[in-house]
């Protein structure tokens, strides 16, 4: 009875002094956010960026095809679902970190039949039977568990993190690689309405040339240029391609077998207008590569603690209970059963310098996490300002870029006329011509930029994410 009470008694004092106890190793602490400088950029006239429309905001260009292909590529995406096996192998080393606070229970049993030697000094034969139980408890006194709880909780939230960056990463380029294969049709459709013209003109020119109103000269220049442009074609063709290609892969579908209604060129994905001053610049702080890192900056930190804590005696309680006999008949008897039941330490008190070896190791991984945290702070802040300026200066160009557009049509119109009643060379068409091709090339260019730089804010925001089961 009094074994029975000091039992008892031991295990309660070393319970209640292991939970007085501190975890050795420093304790965890968020770095500082400083936030970014955003109110210099320049700025034009135009909606809000709302926190709301961050979170789906492909659905503000107003697109069904676009819709869609951002939510086949969110369900498909094979780097997602590479992300979402990671994420169970995190949660799974959690549990594992987890059940080492807890006792170790192991059940045994065993029969052997025996006959020792005649010549020996216990001759005989007979049977053994034997069954029990072993149970184990590290006493987590210095902490070694609890940072191991602590470093594979952060390390499973740095992948959960992970995840959503690269869910934020998918979203943003299906839209890229969708207005990109929008603007290679609409730059396809520029090209063979310049064509079209180019062949009227050449045409024009040979008819004069064979009526003796005009020259070779005129012909051969209008030729090469309807050929220039002719030979533009198939480029755009591959590029066109490539691009379908790309969404198939980021929608997980085999290349070559997306299938969607191809939206008209002249309805190209158009960025709306917004404007930057009122921009949710706290949403930069929540971006999931930033969280990320932060994450695993927390883990390295508590891996710290896990090899500190070799320094010190690791201490246990350990026993066992059972029944062990030579006869089945009297297996279950009070005379069968044993026990026993004691605490245990190790400590390790020569290892040659490598456990401070590795305590220096696991500083030198927090101090890598750290820097590569301040990294991607910068990084981040870095390209939405990158992003939110090329937006304003694409807006501008666009602009300016729709007027010469306007100009050169005039000039190709004008010239011909001129050209037609011998008021001046044919030089004067081709220059209008190519002029018009360009600009028109270049407006569609600038119109896909601005929907990528609009793309490419949300992207920076970390927009598209939402919580999820």
């Amino acid at each position: 009875m009094k074994m029975k009470i000091y039992c008892a008694g031991f295990i309660a004092v070393t319970v209640l002094a292991l939970a007085g106890c501190q975890a050795v190793g420093p304790d965890y602490k968020r770095p500082e956010w400083k936030e970014p400088v955003l109110d210099d950029l320049k700025t034009h006239e135009g909606a809000d960026i709302t926190v709301a429309e961050v979170a789906q905001w492909w659905q503000i260009f107003d697109d069904p095809v676009l819709t869609n292909l951002v939510e086949q590529a969110l369900c498909n995406n094979l780097t997602l679902a590479d992300s979402v096996s990671r994420i169970r192998e995190a949660r799974a080393r959690l549990g594992i970190s987890k059940a080492g606070l807890l006792p170790e229970v192991d059940a045994s049993g065993a029969y052997q039949r025996y006959r020792y030697s005649d010549n020996g000094s216990i001759p005989g034969d007979g049977d053994y039977y034997q069954a029990g139980f072993d149970a184990r408890w590290e006493l987590d006194v210095f902490g070694r568990r609890r940072r191991s709880v602590e470093s594979a909780r952060a390390a499973f939230e740095s992948s959960c993190a992970t995840f959503e960056h690269l869910w934020v990463v998918v979203a943003a380029e299906t839209a890229v690689s969708y207005a990109k294969y929008q603007e290679l049709q609409k730059r396809l459709e520029v090209a063979h309405r310049n064509l079209k013209i180019q062949q009227d003109t050449f045409e024009i020119v040979e008819s004069r040339a064979k009526s003796g109103i005009g020259d070779q000269l005129a012909v051969e220049q209008a030729r090469y240029n309807l050929e220039r442009t002719r030979a533009s074609i198939p480029g755009l063709h591959s590029s066109s391609d490539e691009a379908m290609n790309a969404l198939a892969i980021l929608t997980g579908v085999m290349p070559g077998e997306l299938k969607f209604k191809i939206v008209s060129p002249d309805k190209m994905l158009s960025a709306p207008a917004r404007t930057l001053v009122g921009i949710p610049a706290m949403t930069l702080r929540n971006r999931p590569d930033i969280r990320a890192a932060e994450r695993l900056l927390a883990a390295r930190c508590a891996e710290i603690g896990i090899a500190e804590a070799d320094l010190y005696p690791t201490l246990a309680l350990g026993g066992s209970i059972g029944l062990e006999s030579l006869g089945l008949d009297d297996f279950t008897e009070g005379g069968s059963h044993f026990f026993n039941f004691g605490p245990s330490f190790s400590w390790p008190v020569f290892r040659g310098g490598s456990i401070r070896a590795n305590i220096e190791v696991k500083k030198a991984l927090h101090e890598q996490a750290f820097i590569n945290y301040e990294a991607t702070v910068l990084d981040a802040v870095a390209e939405l300002r990158n992003v939110m300026s090329a937006y304003v200066r694409e807006y501008e160009r666009l602009d300016a870029l729709k007027s010469a557009v306007d100009a050169a049509s005039n000039a190709v119109a004008v010239s011909q006329d001129l050209y037609k009643q011998g008021l001046t060379d044919f030089n004067s068409v081709l220059d209008a011509q190519r002029s018009l091709l360009t600009f028109d090339e270049l407006v569609v260019i600038s119109e896909g930029l601005t929907a990528r730089d609009l793309i490419g804010i949300y992207k920076a925001l970390g927009g598209g994410w939402e919580p999820m089961d």
